[in-house]
C-alpha cells in the first residue's frame, strides 16, 4: 500500500477572515482528508478567536499584526517560535503554498530545507494591488518582480485560469512549469427552485413579479460595485419590468457604495442583504436571481461566478477581465464593457430575451459548475506526479 501522504498548505489569511482563496484552501484541505494528512498553516487573528475545531483538519496558526486601512493582517511566523516548532515537526511530503508572503515563503524555506517538492497557486493580480497602492507605474512593476522571485522558487505554478497563466508568463515573467487548476464549489442546486423563491421573496421583502439582479462578494471598489450603481440610473429610466437589485456581502467601501446609490436616486431598487454566511440561502439567492452581475476586474477566478453557474443563473461580466476568461459571449454567460450606461444595456437585453436568457444559464452550468471533489481529485493526482508516486 502507498505511503499516506502528508501535506502542508501555506496562507497569510484565513478564517474569520473570509475570501475566496480562504475558501479554496479550505476545500483543498476538506477533500484532500480522504487520501492524505493535511496541515494547514495560517495566521491567528488577536482579539478574534476562531474555534479551529470545526475543521476536519489540523489548523496550526502563528502571531499577527493589524495593517490599518486594510482588510487584513500581517502574519509574523518568524517571530513566534510555537509555530516554527511545529511547522518543522509536521514531516511533510510536499507543501503548497497559496499566497507568496511571508507564512507562504516559509513554506518554501522548509521544502528547500527537507527537498521537498512545493507548488504555489497564483490567486491574485497582484500587479494591480501594488498599483493601486503605490500609484506607480516603475514601482508597482518593480514589486511584482521581486514578487515572482518567490514564485520561480517553486517547482511549479499553478493558475485558476487559461487568463491567469497567461498573464503569469506574458505580463509577470515566470519561466517556470505552470498548469490551470479552476476553482469549484460544494453548493449543490437547489432541490425546490420555487420554494427557495419564496423564502428570498420574503427574507428581503422582494415582490414576486420583481426581476432580481445579484452581486455576492466584498463590497469594495476593487470589485467594481460602483459599476453596477451606476448603471442603476440607466436600468431605473429605460426598464420596462420592476426590479430589484440584492446586494449580498460587505465591506471597506459599502458606505461610499451606498451613498452613491443614494445619490443615484436608486435607493427604493436597491437591496443591501449583508454577508450571508448560511449556503442554503445563498444557493437559493443565486435560484432566485435572474442575472448575476459581476463587472470585477480585479478578480481571478470568483468562486461567486461558479456557484451562480451551479444554479443555471447566468452572469454578465467585463469582456477583457480574467473572470471572463471562461465565458463566450451569449453562449454560457454575457460579456460587455467597463461603462456603466453599455452595462445597463446589456442587461436590459439580455432580460428582453428569456429564452436566451434561460439557455446560457443552463450552458453555464454545463460549462462552468465544477465540484471541489472532483477538482481534488484532480489536484491528488497531479501532487502524486510531481512526487513521482504511483498513479493508479
Amino acid at each position: 500500500m502507498a505511503k499516506r501522504l502528508r501535506i502542508g498548505l501555506f496562507l497569510d489569511a484565513f478564517f474569520p477572515v473570509i475570501d475566496g482563496v480562504c475558501e479554496v484552501v479550505n476545500h483543498y484541505a476538506r477533500e484532500l482528508a480522504p487520501y492524505a494528512d493535511v496541515f494547514v498553516f495560517v495566521p491567528s487573528y488577536p482579539g478574534k478567536p476562531y474555534d479551529d475545531s470545526v475543521f476536519p483538519y489540523p489548523v496550526i496558526r502563528c502571531g499577527s499584526l493589524p495593517v490599518p486601512m486594510i482588510d487584513y493582517n500581517l502574519p509574523t511566523p518568524d517571530l513566534d517560535p510555537l509555530f516554527l516548532r511545529k511547522v518543522n515537526e509536521s514531516d511533510l511530503d510536499l507543501v503548497h503554498i497559496h499566497s507568496p508572503f511571508s507564512i507562504g515563503k516559509l513554506g518554501i524555506r522548509y521544502a528547500k530545507k527537507h527537498g521537498i517538492p512545493v507548488i504555489a497557486t497564483l490567486h491574485s493580480q497582484f500587479r494591480r494591488d501594488f498599483m493601486r497602492a503605490v500609484k506607480n507605474e516603475t514601482i508597482a512593476q518593480n514589486m511584482t518582480t521581486q514578487l515572482m522571485k518567490t514564485f520561480a522558487a517553486c517547482d511549479e505554478t499553478w493558475t485558476v485560469n487559461d487568463a491567469m497563466e497567461k498573464l503569469l508568463h506574458a505580463d509577470y515573467g515566470y519561466r517556470g512549469i505552470s498548469r490551470v487548476v479552476r476553482n469549484a464549489t460544494e453548493m449543490e442546486p437547489v432541490a425546490d427552485k420555487e420554494a427557495a423563491c419564496r423564502m428570498i421573496n420574503e427574507r428581503f421583502s422582494i415582490r414576486r413579479r420583481d426581476k432580481v439582479f445579484l452581486f455576492v462578494g466584498r463590497l469594495n471598489m476593487l470589485k467594481n460595485v460602483f459599476l453596477i450603481a451606476r448603471s442603476l440610473v440607466y436600468l431605473k429610466e429605460r426598464a420596462d419590468f420592476p426590479f430589484k437589485m440584492l446586494f449580498l456581502g460587505n465591506g471597506q467601501d459599502e458606505k461610499k457604495l451606498k451613498a452613491l446609490i443614494k445619490e443615484n436616486g436608486v435607493e427604493e431598487l436597491t437591496i443591501f442583504g449583508g454577508r450571508v454566511a448560511d449556503r442554503d440561502v445563498l444557493a437559493a439567492a443565486y435560484a432566485r436571481a435572474d442575472l448575476f452581475l459581476f463587472p470585477s476586474l480585479y478578480d481571478a477566478s470568483s468562486l461567486v461566478q461558479v456557484e451562480a453557474a451551479s444554479q443555471g443563473t447566468p452572469g454578465v461580466f467585463v469582456e477583457g477581465s480574467a473572470t471572463s476568461d471562461t465565458i463566450t459571449d451569449d453562449v454560457n454567460g454575457f460579456l460587455s464593457y467597463n461603462d456603466a450606461e453599455l452595462f445597463a444595456e446589456k442587461v436590459l437585453s439580455v432580460m428582453h430575451d428569456p429564452k436566451k436568457r434561460k439557455k446560457v444559464g443552463e450552458n453555464a452550468r454545463r460549462d462552468l459548475y465544477l465540484r471541489w471533489e472532483d477538482v481534488v481529485q484532480e489536484v491528488y493526482r497531479n501532487y502524486l506526479q510531481i512526487l513521482n508516486e504511483d498513479t493508479e
